[in-house]
């Protein structure tokens, strides 16, 4: 239960030896870049990096496009399990080999972008050719070029007009609009629902008058024209679309063969996403004619490990000093192996602020704890746990908080499997449904402790006893703060007089009506001790009244705010009652488990009762496995994040952001502080 110690280091080296000193730094990973040099001066300033950063994002950028090209025509083969896989990892040498072949691999992906970009203009010509000849369809019974054809004395041009139209309609047109014209010779060519596709052949000096005629009808010529009859136009186009097709295919049996540069694209891409991350660091340090300074926050177990090793390799003078009082540092949480993968929940709500501790260790037992409350069937938990161990077993090289996550359900998973094994839980109560059913004997696993379907009320007091033992440790934590930071009086009177009220409240509540009723069961306490409950609660809720408004010296107003603070006691009432959580998703998980049984034995004992049965058994706990345990996770989450926090812990703290290589695709082996 730890906030690594940070302090911090400054360095000024050799101009000469920025570039080494700056690469070592970022292999390390280990500083968070943070100069207190702000204002430039005359004797150090920063250099404008800007354009190299913008050049080395580009040529990122352009490789990280070209892997995007491949991945779609040359898809890699990944397993289902390639998330967990983890970054590459390749040694230095083959990554320096790669890099000095960065500009080789530019123009690899280069001609991987220009070859797509022509499959893109193949792809539209034959699209566009396609339309093309979709539009000459109707037009094929046309013997002549789709355009006006004329000769010596007449013309032909051809046109559409609206659907319905017949031949008689188009002559009784023309005879009432265009009287004079006699000589036209109207040819129906195709019909659709809502066209008809003619062709007009007619004197030339009567053209006009036909046209004009027809316009006001409807009549339109074609949109598009060709030198071609409409059936050999089509070849035509067919041939050219037959030719595209064929490029297209070339141009990606061409991609596909650069797909074996896969991997060289990948290492290029990081190299060049690693030197801009570089000159965005080089872009903020102070320099001078011959030295620069770089300063940032360390954590201090390797403070001395980095100052040795840069002033035994370069003439440079490293300093490491504690933080200033006021100076509010990243932190890195540091808990023990088990708590660790915890950590995960902690950071989600929020690190911890200068002055606070770190919750981790304590919450990660009783985050387990109500876990496996919650989902309380042992075969569950025995599936948690498998699957959650084999993979971390299974894929070393998975990122860190993969691995912590799928450590938290592993620890989860047994602890479900320990309140399976209280409450006798194993896929609800599958054991006496098979055994019933298809042996004829009735077995019941007996539970070690209770089973909560027969006992939901006594599942209920232990819940609350559990939420009151978790809420009073918040609130314990809430005093040692104030110990530490010497504010006794505080530690008084917002932790003591609170726990004077709340125990006398309860020792109050034990030997009443109210509780004998619930708990089926009567407590009785001898007089000595009822009156010791009244006059702890009395002397704590007097005590909250009186010293709560403590800040102000307006006495009416002070008692006003204590007797505001002594109201928050509803608000511990409905904390104790959100535990009861506890009881309601591990009843759900037995109950929904015990249904689902139930409604897998209802056909006969025969085979096809069994197929019946196994297929309901998969199906519905896969189903109710997956429902309870997402419901485990967030109502665990909130009793941490609600009411644990709320009683002792703020957060928000800045987590550390170190200068490291920040990599997409692989990862190179380098050298250790270690």
């Amino acid at each position: 239960m730890a906030v690594l110690k940070m302090q911090r280091i400054s360095i000024c080296a050799l101009k000469k030896d920025r570039k080494a000193i700056l690469e070592k730094l970022q292999s390390l990973g280990v500083l968070e870049v943070d100069n207190i040099i702000d204002e430039e001066d005359a004797d150090f300033r920063r250099m404008d990096t800007a354009q190299r950063k913008q050049g080395f994002d580009k040529a990122a950028a352009s490789v990280d496009q070209a892997l995007a090209i491949l991945d779609r025509f040359a898809p890699e083969e990944k397993s289902v399990f390639a998330a967990l896989e983890g970054k590459k990892l390749i040694s230095m040498e083959e990554g320096m080999e790669i890099q000095n072949e960065r500009r080789e691999l530019l123009r690899t992906a280069k001609q991987i972008y220009d070859l797509d970009r022509e499959h893109a203009e193949q792809t539209a010509a034959v699209a566009r050719l396609t339309n093309s000849v979709e539009g000459l369809t109707p037009w094929l019974p046309l013997g002549v070029p789709l355009r006006t054809v004329q000769t010596e004395r007449t013309v032909c041009f051809p046109g559409t007009m609206p659907g319905g139209m017949t031949e008689e309609a188009v002559y009784g047109i023309l005879a009432e609009k265009a009287p004079e014209a006699e000589s036209a010779e109207v040819m129906f060519l195709t019909r659709e629902p809502g066209t008809v596709y003619l062709a007009v052949v007619c004197l030339k000096e009567e053209a006009d008058a036909i046209e004009e005629a027809l316009r006001s009808e409807g009549f339109a010529r074609p949109s598009q024209t060709w030198d071609e009859a409409p059936a050999r136009q089509k070849e035509l186009l067919e041939e050219e679309i037959r030719a595209h097709r064929e490029r297209i295919a070339e141009i990606e049996e061409q991609i596909r063969k650069l797909a074996d540069e896969r991997e060289r694209l990948q290492v290029v891409a990081d190299y060049y996403r690693v030197r801009a991350d570089k000159y965005e660091v080089l872009g903020e340090l102070p320099q001078s004619e011959r030295t620069f300074l770089i300063s940032g926050y360390i954590p201090a177990a390797a403070a001395g490990k980095v100052a040795d090793r840069l002033m035994e390799k370069y003439d440079c003078m490293v300093d490491v000093e504690e933080l200033k009082e006021d100076e509010e540092a990243p932190v890195i949480l540091k808990n023990n192996p088990f708590s660790a993968n915890m950590e995960g929940v902690v950071e989600s709500y929020g690190l911890p602020v200068k002055g606070e501790i770190d919750p981790t260790t304590i919450m990660s037992f009783f985050y387990v704890f109500f876990f496996g409350m919650m989902l309380s069937d042992a075969a569950y938990g025995v599936i948690v746990a498998v699957v959650c161990g084999i993979l971390v077993w299974k894929f070393p090289r998975m990122s860190p908080g993969m691995k912590k996550s799928l450590k938290l359900f592993f620890w989860c998973g047994l602890s479900t499997i320990v309140w399976g094994v209280l409450f006798g839980g194993y896929f609800g109560n599958i054991v006496d449904i098979v055994t019933g059913k298809f042996f004829g004997e009735t077995i019941t696993p007996p539970a070690l402790w209770f089973i909560p379907l027969n006992e939901p009320m006594k599942l209920l007091l232990y819940s609350l006893l559990f939420g009151v033992i978790h809420l009073f440790t918040g609130l314990a934590i809430k005093g040692y703060l104030c110990i530490k930071d010497k504010k006794y009086l505080d530690f008084f009177c917002d932790v003591v007089l609170w726990f004077l009220l709340l125990v006398g409240l309860l020792l109050m509540l034990l030997p009443s009506e109210l509780f004998a009723s619930i708990a089926q069961m009567e407590i009785i306490f001898p007089g000595w001790l009822n009156t010791l409950a009244k006059v702890l609660a009395a002397a704590g809720a007097v005590g909250i009244v009186l010293m709560s408004g403590r800040g102000n010296k307006n006495p009416a107003l002070r008692l006003a705010l204590g007797a505001y603070d002594l109201y928050n006691i509803t608000g511990w009432l409905s904390d104790v009652l959100s535990y009861s959580r506890l009881l309601a998703l591990g009843l759900a998980t037995g109950v929904i488990a015990s249904v689902i049984n139930q409604m897998g034995s209802m056909l006969p004992n025969n085979i096809v009762g069994v197929i019946f049965f196994i297929l309901i058994f998969l199906v519905g706990h896969a189903m109710n496995l997956a429902i309870n345990l997402l419901g485990a996770y967030v109502h665990t989450n909130r009793l941490q994040f609600v009411e644990f926090f709320g009683k002792f812990y703020e957060g928000g703290g800045r987590p550390f952001h170190p200068f490291r290589e920040n990599t997409k695709y692989a990862e190179i082996k380098e050298e250790t502080l270690s």
